[in-house]
């Protein structure tokens, strides 16, 4: 199936030069007015748009940025084709959402060029979304089979956010770890119900064999090379490992942990607290910082629950826009 291409300019030559450039290997859509660009972005989905910067009534620029505001059409690639040379322009088409320019006088290598490469990136978001899709799926599987708190990765890959963050992580790198939170307990789809749902204190047994979730969850995920993958392999394998190496399943200690392991052991607890379980009543929060206080050095690596501590406020935004619902 070939890409889909909405093609805009108000110059029928130039759409006439486009539409001989691209016309063997793309599906192509023609628009010679703002108006029409929007009306047309909605209903075929292109997979990139081509917009002139000048036009009469509604300009290159207004028509990004409506295309920009509509849920519809927002993730939509738009590359400006302008003679114009001024930076000024330039700043004002990435300002409103444009991911580059082609200069006119309009050259087809220049043109073919461009236009691959950025379907290339569209391919590579919409390869980044399914992978996310998935995660999202199987963490929500491992959530259904252990204790049905719907919004136990929600909150608790939010919390990790906010810690990461905090800690200097960046907002990529921050997202990353959120976005494999999700993961941290898929190995409970293979613990038996009669375990994974016991309303008593498990016996040493039984404790031996909830443990193994945490191997069953790294053969879930596997060894895709994948960063996102990578991540939550390594939340899944380390995140009951504790500061003073009392943990499982290798006994790590200190800093040999992971410290995306270390950021996820302290969001998983305190949300695990503050919330009603099987086999426990809701603490308040209160209750729940002083027990994790307790815990600090022994658990939880003391700088970091110095500093989830100290973004409390951002914490309980979550735990309230993400409350179960009864």
């Amino acid at each position: 199936m070939h890409a889909k291409i909405l093609l805009v300019d108000d110059e029928p030559s130039n759409l006439q030069l486009l539409r001989q450039t691209l016309k063997e290997d793309y599906e192509l859509f023609f628009a010679k007015d703002g108006k029409t660009t929007l009306q047309l972005a909605e209903q075929n989905k292109p997979d990139l748009i081509l917009l002139d910067v000048l036009m009469p009534l509604m300009d290159g620029f207004e028509t990004c940025r409506q295309l920009k505001s509509n849920p519809k059409t927002k993730h939509i690639p738009v590359i400006f084709i302008t003679s114009l040379n001024d930076t000024i322009d330039e700043s004002k088409g990435f300002e409103v959402g444009g991911v580059d320019y082609i200069s006119k006088p309009i050259k087809p290598i220049t043109v073919k060029a461009r236009v691959k490469t950025h379907l290339t990136l569209v391919d590579i978001a919409e390869l980044r979304r399914t992978q996310l899709q998935i995660i999202e799926c199987l963490g929500r599987a491992a959530e259904y089979k252990d204790d049905d708190t719907g919004q136990h990765v929600s909150r608790m890959s939010r919390y990790a956010k906010v810690l990461a963050k905090a800690v200097g992580f960046s907002e990529e790198q921050a997202d990353l770890l959120m976005n494999a939170v999700p993961m941290h307990d898929i190995g409970k789809i293979g613990i038996p119900d009669s375990i994974l749902m016991k309303q008593a204190v498990l016996t040493p047994e039984e404790r031996d064999i909830m443990r193994t979730h945490v191997e069953i969850g790294v053969k879930i995920i596997g060894e895709d090379p994948a960063e996102l993958f990578r991540i939550a392999r390594t939340v899944a394998q380390h995140h009951h490992e504790k500061w003073d190496g009392s943990g499982y399943p290798q006994g790590l200690k200190e800093e040999k942990i992971p410290i995306e392991a270390r950021i996820v052991a302290i969001a998983d607890v305190f949300d695990a607290l503050t919330n009603k379980r099987p086999y426990k009543p809701e603490w308040s929060v209160e209750q729940a910082i002083e027990y994790m206080l307790e815990q600090r050095g022994k658990h939880f690596d003391p700088k970091l629950l110095s500093l989830f501590i100290e973004n409390m406020p951002s914490i309980l935004e979550i735990k309230a826009k993400f409350a179960d619902q009864n």
